[in-house]
C-alpha cells in the first residue's frame, strides 16, 4: 500500500450564491485546486463528485459529477458521485484516498459542491433535510431523539418560538438539553462555542460570515429551539471545495514534497443501536478511535481540529466523542478558552459550520481544505502555532440516536514544516 498526499486545494467563498449554479461553483473550486497542486486537468485520472441537494432541488438525480466535471473539461476519466449527506465528500475523500493506497490511480479529484438556496422554493429547501434519515422510521426516530431531552423543561420565557428551522435543529437542541441535564452544561457554555467560532471567522476571508460575537450577543439572538438561538445554528450555504490526492510515486515525480500533506487515517462508521446512556459507543467516539488507531496517534498529539458543529452544542459532544477532554468536560473546555486560536488545542479555528458556513455536500472537503492550509502554514492571521497533525471529524444524517454516518480523517504536516 502506497502513502497518499493532499498535493492540493481550493475552495469558493460560502454564502448565497444565488446566481451561480453547481457546474460553476466546482469549477472554481477545481481551478483552484489544480492550480495549487500545479497539475493540468489531463493529469487527472479519476474524480469523485459529492453533493445532495440537486437532485431534490433541481431534479438532476444521477450522474451530477459526470455533468459538472465534464463542463468543466474532465473527459474519459473514471467518476463516482457520493452521496452521504452532510458526510458526502469526506467519503468521497476516504474512497479516493482508498484508490489512491491501492496502487489503482496516481493523481485523483474530490470535488463536494452544493447549493441550498433557492428562494422559489423555500419549502423544498427545508424538505431536502428529512432526506437524511430514514424515511420509513422517521416518526419513530424523530420522537426517540426529541426525548432525549425530556427532564429538564426551557425556562418559562423560552417557549419553542414558530420559526422556520431545519428540524435537525430541534434534535440538537434535545441533544444539548440532555447534555445540560446529564453534566450540568449551561447555555453559556453553548453560546461560548457559537462566540469562539464566530470570532475566529474574521480571520477567514471566504467564511459566509465575518462578524465577531461575544457570549452575551448570541444569547440574546433570535431564539430557534431553547437553548439554541440562531447564532449557535450553522447557516443554509453555498459553496464548494476540491482537493487533489496523490501517490507518493506522483508526490515524488512533481517534485511537491514541500507542500504535501500526508494522509494518515481516514475512518469511516455509522450508527448503531446504542441506548441513550451508552454514550461511549456513540458513532463518533467508535470512528475517532478507528482513526487514531490507523495512524497510531491519541488525541494529545492533535495540533488543532475542524469538528462538525451543525449547532453549538454539537462541537461540545463531539470534543467529548474525539477524546479531547472527558464525558461532560467539554462545556467547561471552551469555556475555559483552551479551544481558542490561541489555547492549547484550537477547534474550528475556521469559524466552523457556525460561521464559515455549510454547504453540506461540500463541508466535509472544506474542513479539509482547512487543515491543508494550516498544516502547511498558510493560513495567515488565523495560522495554528507549528501544527504537526490535524483531524477533521465530519458527521452526517441521523439514525436512530445519532448521527447516521461519520468520517475522522488525520492529516500531518509536510516535512517542510
Amino acid at each position: 500500500m502506497t502513502e497518499a498526499f493532499v498535493i492540493g486545494a481550493g475552495m469558493t467563498a460560502l454564502g448565497k450564491h444565488l446566481d451561480r449554479s453547481v457546474k460553476q461553483l466546482s469549477a472554481q473550486a477545481v481551478g483552484l485546486a489544480l492550480a495549487d497542486a500545479g497539475v493540468e486537468r489531463a493529469a487527472i485520472e479519476a474524480a469523485w463528485f459529492c453533493n445532495t441537494r440537486q437532485g431534490a432541488l433541481e431534479g438532476q438525480h444521477g450522474i451530477r459529477g459526470q455533468c459538472a466535471l465534464r463542463a468543466d473539461g474532465f473527459e474519459g476519466i473514471a467518476i463516482f458521485n457520493t452521496d452521504n449527506a452532510c458526510a458526502s465528500s469526506s467519503s468521497g475523500f476516504f474512497q479516493a484516498w482508498a484508490a489512491v493506497r491501492a496502487g489503482l490511480f496516481d493523481l485523483v479529484l474530490v470535488v463536494g459542491a452544493e447549493k441550498m438556496n433557492y428562494p422559489e422554493k423555500r419549502a423544498a429547501m427545508f424538505e431536502a433535510f428529512k432526506g437524511s434519515w430514514d424515511r420509513d422510521l422517521a416518526d419513530q426516530h424523530l420522537q426517540a431523539l426529541l426525548a432525549m431531552g425530556e427532564g429538564l423543561a426551557p425556562p418559562p420565557e423560552a417557549a419553542m418560538p414558530a420559526v422556520e428551522r431545519s428540524v435537525f435543529m430541534d434534535i440538537y437542541a434535545a441533544q444539548a438539553r440532555n447534555h445540560m441535564r446529564l453534566f450540568g452544561t449551561t447555555q453559556r457554555q453553548i453560546a461560548a462555542v457559537a462566540a469562539k467560532n464566530h470570532w475566529h471567522s474574521q480571520w477567514n476571508p471566504l467564511a459566509q460570515y465575518r462578524t465577531p460575537m461575544t457570549v452575551e450577543e448570541v444569547l440574546a439572538d433570535k431564539l430557534i429551539a431553547w437553548p439554541m438561538t440562531r447564532s449557535m445554528c450553522a447557516p443554509m450555504s453555498d459553496g464548494a471545495a476540491a482537493l487533489v490526492v496523490a501517490s507518493e510515486r506522483a508526490v515524488r515525480r512533481l517534485g511537491l514534497a514541500r507542500r504535501a500533506v500526508r494522509i494518515r487515517a481516514v475512518a469511516v462508521g455509522s450508527s448503531t443501536d446504542r441506548t441513550p446512556q451508552e454514550y461511549e459507543r456513540h458513532l463518533t467516539r467508535l470512528t475517532a478511535d478507528k482513526a487514531y488507531a490507523q495512524a497510531g496517534v491519541g488525541p494529545g498529539d492533535i495540533s488543532l481540529a475542524e469538528l462538525h458543529d451543525a449547532s453549538a452544542i454539537a462541537e461540545i459532544l463531539h470534543s467529548e466523542h474525539c477524546g479531547f477532554c472527558a464525558y461532560g468536560e467539554g462545556g467547561p473546555l471552551v469555556e475555559s478558552g483552551a479551544t481558542r486560536l490561541d489555547g492549547r488545542l484550537p477547534l474550528n479555528v475556521s469559524g466552523g459550520l457556525l460561521s464559515k458556513g455549510h454547504p453540506i455536500g461540500a463541508t466535509g472537503a472544506i474542513m479539509l481544505h482547512e487543515l491543508v492550509t494550516q498544516l502547511r502554514g498558510e493560513a495567515g492571521p488565523r495560522q495554528v502555532a507549528q501544527p504537526r497533525l490535524a483531524l477533521a471529524e465530519n458527521g452526517g444524517g441521523f439514525h436512530g440516536l445519532e448521527e447516521a454516518a461519520c468520517v475522522v480523517s488525520i492529516l500531518e504536516a509536510p516535512a517542510a514544516h
